[in-house]
């Protein structure tokens, strides 16, 4: 008799002006499932790597054409060394590591309500006014090759350094969606919710 508890886990995002309102994307993203499920099991068995560390953004998952027509790249979610296309920034979001300059605005949470079958991990970050160091003063560029006019987005998860002392991470989420620019007159707020989903109460096979 072999008990199985099937699970599902999707993601939620929301970028947004917080002082303003206006939300600039809002969708769902693609889980990479290989490398979740080795962050999971790294976590659950105590390793000491696979937590969720920072939040990635790049600038090469989409093209814009005379017409002004969007093209999209697909996710990145195949492969243990999958990527973001063109990475030019990341804050850390792990508000328990010593590095984040932040973690009352670059964070994450746990929201469980009891007899629920999944839990959320809440990701916040904030790109606040003066960063990336060397974005455009506002937020009125005709171009969209610039390294802070982000199309893509994804979650890394912590593995360490190398001998060389490079950090060693792996792409855990990745989320495409057209232009949008981070410049020095405004900023930008990210909520990412990750949901952790059993899809039944118990299943016996």
């Amino acid at each position: 008799m072999l008990d199985s508890l099937p699970f599902s886990i999707k993601g939620f995002l929301k970028i947004s002006d917080p002082n303003t309102g206006e939300v600039f994307v809002d969708k769902n993203n693609a889980i990479h499932y290989e490398n979740i499920s080795i962050s999971l099991a790294d976590c659950l068995s105590n390793r000491g790597f696979g937590s969720i560390y920072k939040m990635a953004f790049g600038n090469g998952a989409s093209s814009v054409d005379q017409t002004g027509t969007i093209s999209y790249l697909p996710t990145n979610v195949v492969g243990q060394n999958a990527a973001l296309y063109n990475q030019t920034y990341a804050k850390i979001v792990d508000d328990t590591n010593i590095l984040n300059t932040n973690p009352s605005r670059n964070n994450m949470s746990i929201s469980h309500v009891t007899g629920k079958v999944y839990t959320d991990i809440i990701i916040t970050c904030l790109l606040d006014y003066g960063e990336p160091a060397g974005q455009m003063a506002f937020d009125n560029s005709t171009q969209t090759n610039s390294s802070y006019i982000f199309d893509e987005l994804g979650l890394l998860s912590y593995y360490g350094t190398d001998s060389s002392g490079n950090e060693l991470s792996k792409l855990i989420t990745h989320v495409v969606f057209h232009p949008v620019q981070k410049s020095l007159n405004r900023q930008i707020e990210i909520e990412y919710t990750v949901r952790i989903q059993s899809l039944t109460n118990l299943v016996t096979i």
